[in-house]
């Protein structure tokens, strides 16, 4: 090899990474959503990453001096499902070979159908996904909107009442709702007890932007609006709808949109926030809809691919 010819960083696989290997991939991370505009994982990697005992396989790339290039997250929970994949490289260590070192691991380190998530959509990744025979399978929308627009606050329905979410109390219930109102939802629909856990501990975790729709004369959740702040050094803070479900036996009645209402107007006069965004699928035309009509424009683009 000349010395003019790129070297290709050394992978190294493991089933659980060290305090300093985790804190590490985390500031890579960082450093690359920064550079790129678009966070490389999710928060259900960035959650599963900080647990130690969740099921996944790891993969590290390191540098000739040992610095940590580029990293790939195996989700393993369920591989009949296919197997769930987040890979990303260090800015300062692209156009060296590491991504395609790191996605060779993937396919060494896993058997079945595979499922990747590219963050931002961008050129390189659908490059890669293309040579390595990964199709394009599902498009997810960031749309954003400014508070400081204005905002159309429908009135409830006749009968229901927004209340905030009780930890503990109302934990059982909307878990039951989320199921009815997320059935056909690849990912949320199957939350657990455990996944509601985890995040009512997260730091960010605010009860009060945690809205329910309630029947009054029943007590029964009929939706809800999940708000969440996104804080960090260096970066504007920015408000998120973060899950807003209804019970598809309170559809066509225009809770969504008076819930939507109520949260934006919580992130903005409670929080102090100027702008919110929100996730949606492409192929979700009802909600896309809504959102649309209640002034969000398309942000970004992540991309699921797979495999078989």
């Amino acid at each position: 090899m000349s010395s003019a010819e790129p070297r290709v960083d050394q992978v190294t696989r493991a089933d659980r990474l060290s305090p300093t290997e985790i804190a590490d991939v985390l500031a890579l991370a960082r450093v690359a959503g920064d550079t790129d505009g678009a966070d490389p994982f999710d928060e259900h990697t960035l959650l599963r990453l900080r647990d130690p005992d969740a099921p996944a396989v790891h993969l590290v790339a390191r540098a000739d001096d040992r610095a940590l290039s580029g990293y790939a997250h195996l989700d393993t929970t369920d591989p009949g499902a296919g197997v769930g994949v987040e890979l990303v490289v260090h800015p300062a260590y692209r156009r060296r070979g590491t991504g395609r070192a790191l996605a060779g691991g993937v396919l060494a380190a896993a058997t079945g159908p595979l499922r990747a998530w590219a963050h931002g959509d961008h050129p390189s990744a659908a490059a890669l996904a293309v040579d390595l025979g990964f199709a394009r399978a599902r498009v997810l929308w960031q749309l954003r909107r400014s508070l400081t627009a204005p905002l159309t606050a429908p009135g409830l329905p006749d009968g229901v009442t927004v209340r905030a979410f009780r930890p503990g109390a109302d934990d059982e219930a909307w878990l039951a709702l989320n199921a009815r109102a997320f059935a056909e939802h690849p990912e949320q629909g199957r939350w657990t007890a455990d996944d509601l856990r985890v995040r009512l501990a997260e730091p960010w975790f605010d009860p009060e932007g945690f809205l329910l729709a309630v029947e009054e004369s029943t007590g029964r959740l009929l939706g809800f609006h999940w708000t969440k702040v996104h804080e960090r050094p260096g970066s504007a803070r920015i408000g998120e709808v973060y899950v807003l479900g209804v019970d598809p036996s309170a559809h066509r009645g225009g809770l969504g949109r008076v819930l939507t209402a109520a949260g934006l107007e919580y992130l903005r006069d409670r929080r102090g926030l100027d702008r919110v965004m929100l996730y949606v699928d492409e192929s979700n035309s009802p909600a896309v809809a809504l959102y649309e009509r209640l002034g969000f424009l398309r942000w970004s683009a992540h991309v699921n691919y797979h495999r078989g």
